[in-house]
């Protein structure tokens, strides 16, 4: 499992500096937020880890938007590749996980 600890940053580019925003409109500044707001769910995602490692984490903004984001790491920096709205499904798992 990811030490969450170990991160030393955002790895955002032209390859993923806006398409959350357009997608999904969640800003890069949220997604970072979401690492530093407890409480945190955290998983392995091995459905998506074909050619490298990727996790995704359940969370909240600083707003309490409660968000969904996949990510994989490049050099101790998360590298977001997608970022939504919670589902119902996460929202229940999260609530669970949290009580």
């Amino acid at each position: 499992m990811l030490d969450i600890h170990s991160i030393d940053g955002f790895d955002w580019d032209d390859g993923n500096i806006d398409k959350n925003w357009i997608s999904q409109r969640v800003s890069n500044s949220e997604c970072e937020e979401l690492f530093f707001y407890l409480p945190l769910l955290l998983a392995d995602d091995t459905n998506h880890s074909q050619d490298e490692k990727r996790y995704y984490v359940l969370g909240q903004t600083n707003v309490r938007r409660w968000l969904f984001i996949a990510f994989t790491m490049r050099e101790n920096k998360i590298r977001v590749i997608s970022a939504r709205d919670m589902n119902r499904k996460e929202k229940s798992v999260y609530e669970k996980a949290n009580s």
